[in-house]
């Protein structure tokens, strides 16, 4: 199965914040308050739509990929500089293959910024590089309950059922995320012969003699 889900963080670079690097530098994380502290995040949602509405009337892929990578901008935005931090060093310990360090960093940041989308998203991403589907599911479905227009969590949703073999709810998952950005690369599960084709697609296909 081609992960996808993988490549819109491949292009990106993210530098830790300097809470993170001092206490790294001390040899321990930072020392965050309990979640009443964390301000609500960043409302980015007009700029979202926005970008939306360019990728859904780009003209090509190329273009539609340059605006794609504009909305993560507005989503790793987080509320403050402490979440900031460990927002990037969970991007960072993941890049890096360590799922488990990366977890570590994502488990603080949902329990400091409970109505952090991204939290969530960033989560779920290293779940299912685990291939722990349920796991990264529920963090979706939370992550669109915070931002039901999360492109990237949309599609994410849709491949972690596909892993989980709900292909049906898959499909569906899919077309909401294809609704918002059509030039998703996931659209070729849902092609003619992909695995999430629809039913009748399929059923029209016309068969080949060899």
């Amino acid at each position: 199965m081609r992960q996808f889900w993988i490549a819109p963080f491949l292009g990106l670079c993210f530098a830790a914040a300097a809470p993170l690097a001092q206490a790294e530098r001390a040899g321990r994380a930072p020392l965050l308050a309990d979640s009443a502290s964390c301000p609500a995040a960043p409302d980015h949602q007009g700029a979202v739509d926005l970008l939306i509405g360019r990728v859904q009337a780009a003209p090509d892929e190329a273009s539609a990929q340059q605006i794609s990578n504009e909305f993560w901008q507005y989503w790793a935005d987080a509320p403050n500089a402490e979440a900031q931090a460990l927002l990037d060093r969970g991007m960072t310990r993941r890049s890096a293959f360590d799922f488990l360090g990366a977890l570590e960093a994502f488990d603080r940041l949902v329990a400091y910024c409970p109505d952090y989308a991204e939290g969530y998203n960033q989560r779920a991403f290293v779940h299912y590089l685990r291939r722990d589907f349920a796991a990264a599911l529920r963090d979706l479905d939370r992550a669109l309950d915070l931002s039901p227009r999360h492109v990237a969590a949309l599609s994410g949703r849709a491949l972690s059922l596909y892993g989980l073999s709900r292909l049906g709810e898959a499909r569906e998952a899919l077309d909401q995320a294809l609704s918002l950005n059509p030039w998703l690369p996931e659209r070729h599960l849902v092609a003619p012969g992909g695995p999430l084709a629809p039913e009748d697609a399929e059923a029209a296909m016309p068969e080949v003699e060899l």
